[in-house]
């Protein structure tokens, strides 16, 4: 059967591009065989997720560098405040263009241009003398967050075998979880300048491993290089694998949807595409809804509201990440994704109900002497919750569900989503704990509460599936 027809079969209703998909002599070239992680894929893996111990020192400057920053220039609350939420706001601006720009110059090259706006930033950070110099830099890092926060996932998810897939992008939160220790840790012995020049190391590392990693199967199917795609699969898999069967389905899966590609965003809001659109914005925008950048960000000052040692706090969040998130990354592949998600979002409710109590509790003078060490444990409890499962899987979501000739809008539309509720998080948290603290983490509450539903009703278990069986399952073809 030639390709194109089977091309027009797949998009039939009631007919599979996948279940058309055979070769010559009648065998199935859907399946890819399971296979392990060669070592090209971890080091491709490690090279990837390089922006992602950038992104985790990001996460955890603001929170051990907050009083000396603030002394040393002499900024008030609320210029700390844009100071902090300046990382979101730059996300958004990266948001906007990651999935256009990563699918225009490949993903190796999205790389690079977001090592750049990481050193950019950081050096500016590091030689500020004023605030506005400092806002620019942590603008800069935001621009770098949000290229790096869509293109990290995607190409390890496109590279990795699918019966690792999971673990190997999850492990980018292995790293983000290490950048805020490094910080956390470093912050309180080294000055703030010292810290953010630091913070510029991995950024070297990952500029140099680039040179190193093959470019992504699916990206060069998608842009019509068909003659490297063979080359870099090899690469890839080793050698000896036999890897004719992965990249049939590649090219013709590929083929497929470039022929009902439509130019223009409004192309994303086509029926056909609503099932992915509203797993991967939703469970992009819950990740931040649910208040992860207001216990990152300002876990000092709750710390010190409620009493308890700052210094023994951030340090205890940074290291009981680190264990959480290597639990992830062994359960992922094995309880799959839909548990993971469920149970972390119970957690986050329940320990942000807990934080709301206690400080209820303080509020009105009740148990003072154990109402720190309830706030201490309701962070604790939030870290490792959020850690075993949100911290990390929407993003392996997003880039699970989304077909390859929208996954660049799709993709900038659910990181600006997800950047957009990071910023107000970030921007609002300190306003709306000075109203009520009780009140704020109930409400929090509330969103991790709604999360559990969404994820119960929506968000469908991805774990042993091929990228083009998973594409294809969210997309109503008529």
């Amino acid at each position: 059967m030639r390709r194109s027809q089977s091309l027009e079969e797949g998009l039939l209703p009631g007919s599979s591009i996948l279940e058309s998909n055979h070769t010559g002599d009648g065998s199935d070239i859907t399946e890819q065989s399971d296979s392990s992680a060669t070592p090209i894929v971890v080091f491709s893996t490690f090279i990837s997720i390089c922006g992602f111990l950038v992104l985790g020192c990001c996460a955890g400057y603001s929170s051990p560098t907050e009083t000396e920053i603030m002394e040393d220039l002499g900024l008030s609350v609320a210029e700390y405040s844009v100071f902090g939420s300046a990382l979101t706001i730059g996300g958004l601006v990266g948001s906007i263009v990651n999935g256009k720009i990563t699918d225009l110059i490949g993903r190796r090259k999205a790389f690079w241009l977001a090592d750049f706006f990481f050193t950019i930033g950081w050096l500016a950070i590091a030689f500020s003398n004023a605030a506005w110099s400092l806002d620019l830099g942590r603008l800069s890092l935001g621009i770098a967050i949000g290229l790096t926060f869509y293109v990290a996932p995607v190409y390890v998810a496109e590279i990795a075998p699918k019966n690792i897939r999971g673990a190997l992008t999850l492990v980018n939160q292995l790293m983000v979880t290490s950048g805020i220790l490094l910080m956390y840790a470093l912050g309180t012995v080294v000055s703030w300048r010292t810290l953010a020049l630091i913070a510029v190391v991995p950024c070297f590392v990952q500029v140099l491993g680039i040179f190193f990693i093959p470019e992504s199967p699916r990206w060069l199917a998608m842009v019509g290089r068909e003659k490297e795609i063979d080359a870099a699969l090899q690469k890839l898999r080793g050698r000896t694998a036999n890897i004719s069967q992965e990249s049939a389905n590649i090219k013709v899966y590929t083929e497929a949807f470039q022929q009902q590609s439509e130019e223009g965003i409004f192309n994303l809001f086509r029926p056909r595409y609503a099932n992915a659109l509203i797993v991967g914005i939703g469970i992009m925008s819950l990740q931040q809804l649910g208040g992860i950048n207001a216990i990152l960000f300002y876990c000092s000052s709750i710390f010190e509201a409620a009493n308890f040692s700052s210094k023994v706090g951030t340090i205890s969040m940074a290291i009981i990440q680190i264990p959480v998130v290597l639990v992830s990354v062994i359960l992922i592949d094995k309880s799959g994704r839909r548990p993971l998600l469920m149970v972390s979002s119970s957690g986050t409710c329940f320990s942000f109900f807990l934080l709301g109590l206690s400080f209820c509790l303080q509020y009105h003078n009740y148990w003072k002497e154990i109402t720190p060490v309830l706030v201490y444990i309701g962070i604790m409890a939030y870290i490792i919750s959020f850690s075993i499962g949100m911290t990390g899987l929407p993003m392996v979501i997003m880039s699970e569900v989304f077909p390859m000739n929208i996954k660049g809008s799709a993709g900038s539309l659910s990181t600006f989503a997800n950047s957009a509720c990071a910023w107000a998080v970030a921007y609002t948290f300190n306003f709306m704990f000075d109203w009520s603290p009780t009140g704020t983490f109930f409400i929090y509450s509330g969103i991790c509460a709604f999360t559990i539903l969404f994820i119960a009703k929506l968000v469908p278990e991805t774990n042993g599936r091929t990228l083009e069986e998973i594409q294809e399952s969210m997309t109503i073809f008529h």
